[in-house]
C-alpha cells in the first residue's frame, strides 16, 4: 500500500481555530506524535496564552513573509518506525562486511557488550549535554578523567584533553599549537610515512593558515630556523617501528617541537613517545572498543607537556573542590576556548567526541592494564606469525620491527593481482600500494584462522596450519622499543573487571549526571530535542558499524545509497545545489565552508579577499573559524533591538569592498529573532563581491518555513546533532555537513584515499571521506519518519514552545529581544541582570539553583553576558515547560525575598545552591532557610528529585591547581 503524503494525515493548524485538527498528534502510532511534545489541548491553551488565533498565525507573525517557503518540502511521505527501519535495513543490506586488514588508523575491535548496552545504547549517557554545569555532570567528568589518564599514561606526557574529532584533525590542531609556540617560524615538516589522510588534512590546514607544510622522508628532514615543528608516525603507516630519539634531539636543537602520531594499543608494549622526546602525541582511540563505522565517530587524543597546556585544543577535565571542600571535577582552563576568546582561541572545536571518549576510557577500565597488554601481545603475535609465514613463502617483509602491520613485497613469482584475487575470493581487504607492495594490519578480533587464510592468499595454495609458525616466532621487541614503565596503575583500572562490578560502576557514574531522561535541557542554540530509539537502532548494526572507511567503494553500496538520499534531503531542506557530509562537527563545517569560499575567490584570481564580517552576537566558533582559514575578522555592530546594524554593515562592506571575502551570519539570529533585513544584508555583501556563510546552528527554526539558499546564503553548515536528532552525547559526537550554491559545488572537500568532493576540491577536513558516517543513519531515519510536512510541523512547534515560555516568563524577567511583531524564533533571552543590584543574585546563582528544582540551566551568559538563553525544542510537553517556568518564577520570588529583607544577602538558597543530599541529611544545619526550601522548593520536586553529586564547584581553585588525571583514591573517598 503506498504511503500517504504527510499532509494527508497531518492537518496543520489553520487561521480558523474552530476548524483545526491534528489527527497525527491524536494518533499515537505515528512517529510525528511521538516526537512532538504538546497535545492538541496543550496547543489550544498555549495559543490562548499567546493571544494567537492559530499556530499559523503565530508563524506568520514570526517569520518574515519575504523569505517564506510557500510550498511543502519535496520529500517522501512520513513513515512509521517499523516501515522506516525495514526500508533502512534494505538500503544498507548491500554493504559487504569483509574481514579488514587495511589498517591506516582504523582497526576491527570488540565493543564489550556491557559497554554497548550500558553506555552506547543508554540515553542516560547519550542524551546529556557538554558538562558546563559540573555539579550535575560528575559521572561523565569522571569517565572523561579516566580517558585522559589512559592517554597520559600510555603516551608518557602529563597533559591530555578529552577529546578531539579524529586523528587527522588532531594532527592539524598540533600544527596550530607548535606554530603558535614557534613564533615567527612558518614551516611544518611531515614525514612521508604518516597516514595519507593525516597528511591531506594537515596540508589543507597549513595552506589555510599560511604555514608551509613540507612532506619529506623522515631521514631527510631539512631542519632549519624556519621550522616550527615536525610530525612523525609511530609505528608508521606501513607498520615500521622506528627509533626517533636522535630525531627528537635534532628537532629540539633546531628550536622546533616534535609531534608524534601514535596508537594507544601499541603503546602498551612500545616505549611511550613522551619518554623519548615527543612534545605532543596525537592519535585515535578507535580501537579501544569503538567500531570502525565506515570512518567514525571516534575519539581522538591529544597529549602534551605541562608548559604547553594553555595552547592545547579540546576540553580539559580537571580536579577541583566544591563549596564544602569535597573533591569535584570540572572543565578546566576554559578561557582557551572559542566561546570566550573568539578569534584568539586555541581552536574552533566546540562539540568533540565525548560519548566515544567515554567508551574508550571504559574499555580501558574493563580490560585494565593486563588485559590491554594481553590484547596487544596477541595482535602482535598474529602479525609476527603472518610475517614469518610470508618469509617462508619467499616474500620479503620490509621491516624488522613492527607491532600490528606487516609490509610485504611479494615474490616475483606471485603478482599483486593474483594475491588480490585470492584475497577477494576469501572476502579479505588488504592494503595494496602503488609501488607493488602490500600491507596487512591485525586487530583484536582476528584469529589464527585469519592468518591461515592470508597466507593462502599470499602463496596461492592452501596452508594447513599456522600453529608451527606461531610457536617459533620471537615476539619480543628490541630493547630500544620495549616499554618498561608501568601504566594504568590507578585502582579504577584494576578493580571493575567482573561484569557485576563494572556495570555498577557505570551506573554509579550515570546516576550523577542529569540528561534528557530526567528533564528538559533548554539550552539556547543547542537544540536538545528527542533522540528517538528507532533513530538510534541502525548505529549498532554490523552492516553500518563494521566497514573500514577505505574499503573498496563497491563494498559500501548501501552507504552510497544512504549518503545520496541524505544529501538530497538536506539539499531540499536548505535550498542548496550540493551537500558534503565530510565535516564531523559544526566547527569543521564552518571551517570547510570558509575554505570553499576561499578556494572560490582564488579560482577567480581574487585570493586577496580576506576580510570576514562577523556580527557581535555571533557564536565564538565563527571568528575562530575565520582565523583558521587565514581571514581577518571585522566585527559588525548590533543595534538596540539585537539585530545586525545594517548601516554599520553597509559601511564596512563598502570600506572593505576590494578585499571582502565573506559575511558569517547566524539565522535566525543568535538573539532568537528572524531579522527582517536578512535579504538586504546578503545582497549588500554580494554587491561588494563577498560570499555569505550562513551558520545553521538555528536551523530548527527554519526547516520547512524558509531556506538558507533562498535568502542569499552561498554556503551553510548544519548541526545534525541539533536539528536532525543525533544525540549530543555529553559533548559529541556531532556532524556538520555543508550545503553550497551551484557555483561553490566544485570546491567541496576531497580526500586523499577515496575520491570525493568537487572537480576543484579543497583538501580533506576530516580523516574519513564521509566523516562520522555511522551516525548519519540517525538523521536520515528522523527525516524518513517525519516526512516533509512533519519536519515543518516540528519547526512550528519549536517556535510555539519558545514563545510560550517567553510569554510566561516575561512578567518576571525581561525578554531581551523580539521580532517586529513582538514574537521570537525558537529561543529567547531572558535578562536577570537587574537582580544583581537589587538582591546580589547573579546569573550563576540562578543556574545553580535550577539544579535544586531538577533542571539543567539554559545557556548562561551567551550571547549576552549575565543572561539566560532558553530553547525548549518541539519535543517538550506543556507540562514539562510549565514546571520549568514555575521553577524560574519561584527563583525570582526567592530573589524578591532577599530584596525585601526576608532573606539575608549572604545566606540564602540561591547563593548556596545547589544542595546535595549529604548536606540535607547532615546533623548540622545553620542556614537562614529550611532544609525543605533547599531541597524541595516546590511540591512537584519531591517526585522528580535529582540530587546534584557535589555542591558548587570552585572553578578558580581548579585552574590554580590543575590536575587532569585520576587523583589518588583517598580523594575519591571524600567525594
Amino acid at each position: 500500500m503506498p504511503h500517504r503524503r504527510a499532509r494527508d494525515h497531518i492537518s496543520l493548524y489553520t487561521r480558523h481555530p474552530a476548524d483545526h485538527t491534528v489527527t497525527a498528534l491524536s494518533n499515537p502510532d505515528t512517529f510525528v506524535s511521538r516526537h512532538i511534545g504538546p497535545t492538541d489541548a496543550d496547543v489550544r491553551e498555549m495559543l490562548k496564552t499567546l493571544d494567537m488565533s492559530s499556530l499559523d498565525a503565530l508563524i506568520d507573525a514570526t517569520v518574515p513573509e519575504n523569505i517564506r517557503l510557500r510550498r511543502s518540502l519535496a520529500l517522501p511521505a512520513s513513515m512509521s518506525e517499523q516501515e522506516a527501519l525495514a526500508e533502512f535495513r534494505a538500503m544498507v543490506a548491500p554493504n559487504a562486511v569483509w574481514r579488514s586488514f587495511i589498517g591506516l588508523g582504523y582497526y576491527p575491535t570488540h565493543t564489550p557488550a556491557v559497554i554497548q548496552r550500558n553506555i552506547l545504547e543508554n540515553p542516560g549517557w547519550y542524551t546529556a549535554y557538554t558538562p558546563y554545569q559540573a555539579e550535575i555532570a560528575q559521572g561523565r567528568l569522571e569517565a572523561l578523567l579516566n580517558y585522559q589518564t589512559v592517554v597520559t599514561d600510555l603516551t608518557g606526557l602529563p597533559m591530555a584533553s578529552a577529546s578531539l574529532l579524529d586523528e587527522a584533525t588532531a594532527a592539524a590542531e598540533a600544527l596550530q599549537l607548535v606554530h603558535a609556540i614557534g613564533s615567527g617560524r612558518d614551516t611544518f615538516l611531515v614525514a612521508d610515512d604518516c597516514h595519507p589522510q593525516t597528511i591531506d588534512v594537515v596540508k589543507a590546514r597549513g595552506a589555510a593558515r599560511g604555514i608551509t607544510v613540507r612532506v619529506v622522508p623522515v631521514g631527510a628532514l631539512p631542519l632549519d630556523e624556519t621550522v616550527c615543528g615536525v610530525l612523525v608516525q609511530y609505528p608508521n603507516t606501513f607498520g615500521s617501528v622506528e627509533d626517533h630519539r636522535t630525531l627528537a634531539d635534532r628537532v629540539h636543537a633546531a628550536g622546533a617541537l616534535l609531534v608524534v602520531a601514535s596508537d594507544l594499543l601499541a603503546l602498551t608494549l612500545l616505549a611511550p613517545p613522551g619518554e623519548w622526546g615527543a612534545d605532543v602525541v596525537i592519535g585515535s582511540a578507535q580501537r579501544f572498543g569503538v567500531p570502525m563505522g565506515y570512518g567514525g565517530p571516534h575519539a581522538a587524543f591529544f597529549a602534551t607537556k605541562d608548559e604547553h597546556k594553555r595552547h592545547m585544543p579540546g576540553r580539559i577535565i580537571g580536579v577541583s573542590k566544591d563549596a564544602n571542600g569535597k573533591m569535584a571535577l570540572r572543565m578546566a582552563l576554559g578561557t582557551r576556548e572559542q566561546h570566550i576568546r573568539r578569534e584568539k582561541a586555541t581552536s574552533n572545536i566546540c562539540t568533540a567526541q565525548v560519548l566515544l571518549a567515554v567508551m574508550s576510557g571504559m574499555y580501558a577500565v574493563w580490560h585494565g592494564p593486563d588485559g590491554l597488554a594481553r590484547i596487544a601481545r596477541r595482535v602482535h603475535h598474529l602479525a609476527e606469525t603472518f610475517a614469518q609465514g610470508a618469509r617462508d613463502q619467499g616474500h620479503t617483509v620490509l621491516h624488522d620491527e613492527f607491532f600490528d602491520t606487516v609490509h610485504v613485497r611479494p615474490a616475483t613469482s606471485r603478482s599483486i593481482a593474483a594475491i588480490r584475487a585470492d584475497a577477494d575470493a576469501r572476502e579479505m581487504n588488504l592494503r595494496y600500494l602503488a609501488n607493488g607492495t602490500l600491507s596487512v594490519a591485525f586487530g583484536e578480533p582476528h584469529t589464527a584462522a585469519d592468518v591461515t587464510d592470508l597466507l593462502a592468499a599470499l602463496g596461492g595454495t592452501a596452508v594447513a596450519s599456522t600453529e608451527g609458525i606461531a610457536e617459533k616466532v620471537d615476539t619480543r621487541f628490541d630493547e630500544r622499543f620495549a616499554r618498561t614503565s608501568p601504566f594504568l596503575t590507578h585502582p579504577v583500572f584494576n578493580t571493575h573487571h567482573s561484569e557485576t562490578e563494572f556495570q555498577r560502576y557505570v551506573r554509579r557514574l550515570e546516576s550523577k549526571d542529569l540528561s534528557l531522561v530526567h528533564s528538559m535541557i533548554a539550552l539556547g542554540s543547542c537544540t536538545m530535542k528527542l533522540n528517538a530509539a528507532a533513530e538510534m537502532f541502525p548505529v549498532t548494526w554490523p552492516e553500518v558499524g563494521a566497514l573500514h572507511p577505505f574499503a573498496p567503494v563497491a563494498q559500501a553500496s548501501g552507504y552510497t545509497a544512504m549518503f545520496a538520499r541524505l544529501e538530497q534531503a538536506l539539499a531540499e531542506i536548505t535550498g542548496f545545489h550540493a551537500v558534503s557530509l565530510q565535516p564531523n562537527a559544526g566547527s569543521q563545517g564552518e571551517y570547510a565552508g570558509l575554505l570553499v569560499i576561499r578556494a572560490y575567490h582564488q579560482s577567480r584570481n581574487e585570493g586577496h579577499r580576506n576580510i570576514c564580517l562577523i556580527p557581535q552576537s555571533a557564536h565564538g566558533t565563527n571568528p575562530a573559524s575565520a582565523v583558521m582559514v587565514g581571514m581577518e575578522v571585522v566585527v559588525v555592530k548590533t543595534d538596540a533591538s539585537g539585530n545586525i546594524d545594517v548601516a554599520d554593515l553597509k559601511a564596512k562592506a563598502t570600506q572593505h569592498a576590494a578585499n571582502l571575502a565573506a559575511l558569517m551570519v547566524t539565522y535566525p539570529s543568535t538573539h532568537g529573532v528572524f531579522e527582517e533585513a536578512i535579504t538586504e544584508i546578503t545582497a549588500e555583501v554580494h554587491k561588494h563581491g563577498g560570499q555569505v556563510y550562513l551558520d545553521g546552528a538555528n536551523m530548527n527554526a527554519m526547516v520547512g518555513l524558509c531556506r538558507p539558499g533562498d535568502i542569499g546564503g552561498d554556503v551553510c553548515h548544519l548541526n545534525l546533532h541539533k536539528t536532525f536528532c543525533i544525540p549530543h552525547g555529553g559533548g559529541g559526537p556531532g556532524v556538520g555537513p555543508i550545503g553550497v550554491a551551484k557555483h561553490l559545488a566544485p570546491f567541496l572537500p576531497g580526500h586523499a584515499v577515496i575520491a570525493t568532493g568537487g572537480e576543484q576540491a579543497i583538501g580533506a577536513v576530516s580523516a574519513a571521506p564521509w566523516g562520522s558516517a555511522s551516525i548519519l543513519p540517525i538523521s536520515l531515519m528522523y527525516i524518513m519518519m517525519m516526512g516533509g510536512d512533519g519536519l515543518t510541523l516540528a519547526t512550528k512547534y519549536a517556535i510555539l514552545n519558545a514563545n510560550y515560555i517567553a510569554k510566561r516568563l516575561e512578567p518576571h524577567y525581561p525578554v531581551l529581544y523580539k521580532g517586529a511583531n513582538g514574537t521570537i524564533a525558537h529561543e529567547c533571552i531572558v535578562d536577570p541582570r537587574g537582580l544583581k543590584q537589587s538582591s546580589g543574585v547573579e546569573v550563576e546563582d540562578i543556574a545553580k539553583r535550577l539544579m535544586d528544582y531538577g533542571f539543567h540551566a539554559p545557556t548562561v551568559s551567551f550571547p549576552v553576558a549575565g543572561t539566560l538563553m532558553i530553547e525548549p525544542t518541539e519535543s517538550e510537553s506543556k507540562d514539562e515547560m510549565d514546571r520549568f517556568v514555575e521553577a524560574l518564577i519561584a527563583i525570582r520570588e526567592e530573589a524578591r525575598a532577599i530584596e525585601t529583607g526576608l532573606m539575608p544577602h549572604d545566606d540564602n538558597a540561591l547563593k548556596h545552591a545547589p544542595h546535595t543530599l549529604e548536606q540535607i541529611v547532615s546533623d548540622s544545619w545553620s542556614h537562614a532557610y529550611s532544609r525543605e526550601m533547599a531541597a524541595f522548593p516546590l511540591a512537584w520536586v519531591r517526585g522528580r528529585k535529582f540530587w546534584p553529586a557535589v555542591g558548587r564547584v570552585d572553578n578558580a581553585f581548579g585552574d590554580r591547581n590543575l590536575v587532569c588525571a585520576c587523583p589518588p583514591m583517598e580523594m575519591y573517598a571524600n567525594a
